[in-house]
């Protein structure tokens, strides 16, 4: 147990006893978070990173690695988690502040009513994700500047970067997926993704060990005709018959061959 002082308050935290494995899992975590902010160039010195605070399972674990790497890291960086209150029906709006206490992080709880506005414009049984995440998007773009932020870190991993490619290429005909980092449309916002090279296994385990107070989400998560969860599954019964694919289609994306493709912005084919 360890005691934190938050607003001249004693606060108790019950820290979780780690076996080895957990140790191990840890680790590892640490290990794919450092080594993608350091492949991709995500935290630099003096950054003041917002850290998206959804929640849910993934995003809590970011938090928790990037407090572990900030007090080793060799360069100074601040942390402040940033939550929107959506305003969904039933939304337990004390679980994340007194959580954030606790720790003594510094954060603030944005109050946006979106949910209202998905559920007036996006027809009944229609994907809600869509519309929720512009939303979502364009109030922390804004939240950013207001706070001077200079990265925003969102909590998408190596999972969701490989069901985000399928759903390109099925959907929409595009073969993109989530980069590790982002410069917005506009050039003013740096998006990071330091998971991005963690598998969501993983993260599930972690979240379990460490009893993060899940909260979720009401809105879309919950949609069973979801077009990502249709890619999810097919990406499952891929890995139970061929263990190791999800990885080697992560690293395909960080091995592209624009004259192998058919592109002809990106390669000179007319010009052989």
């Amino acid at each position: 147990m360890t005691e934190v002082a938050t607003n001249e308050v004693l606060v108790k935290i019950e820290l979780p006893v780690m076996s080895d494995d957990i140790k191990r899992l840890k680790k590892r975590l640490r290990h794919n978070v450092g080594e993608a902010i350091v492949q991709y160039g995500m935290i630099e010195q003096g950054d003041r990173v917002m850290v998206c605070m959804s929640g849910g399972k993934d995003s809590f674990t970011m938090l928790d690695i990037l407090l572990e790497l900030q007090k080793k890291a060799p360069i100074d960086f601040e942390l402040i988690a940033v939550n929107l209150d959506q305003k969904q029906p039933g939304f337990p709006e004390h679980i994340l502040p007194d959580y954030l206490r606790q720790l003594g992080v510094e954060f603030h709880i944005v109050e946006k009513d979106t949910y209202s506005i998905v559920k007036e414009k996006v027809p009944e049984g229609k994907t809600t994700c869509g519309l929720c995440s512009r939303l979502r998007r364009g109030i922390l773009y804004n939240f950013a500047d207001e706070i001077g932020a200079t990265k925003i870190a969102l909590g998408h991993h190596r999972d969701d970067m490989v069901e985000t490619l399928f759903l390109n290429m099925f959907f929409n005909g595009q073969l993109k997926s989530m980069p590790p980092k982002l410069l917005s449309d506009d050039k003013k916002h740096t998006v990071i993704r330091p998971l991005a090279l963690c598998k969501e296994s993983d993260i599930v385990s972690y979240a379990d060990t460490q009893q993060f107070p899940i909260i979720p989400c009401n809105l879309c998560g919950s949609q069973e005709n979801m077009q990502r969860k249709v890619v999810k599954s097919m990406i499952k019964d891929w890995e139970t018959e061929y263990p190791g694919r999800s990885d080697i289609i992560m690293r395909s994306m960080t091995q592209v061959k624009p004259s192998h493709l058919a592109d002809t912005d990106l390669f000179d084919f007319a010009g052989l």
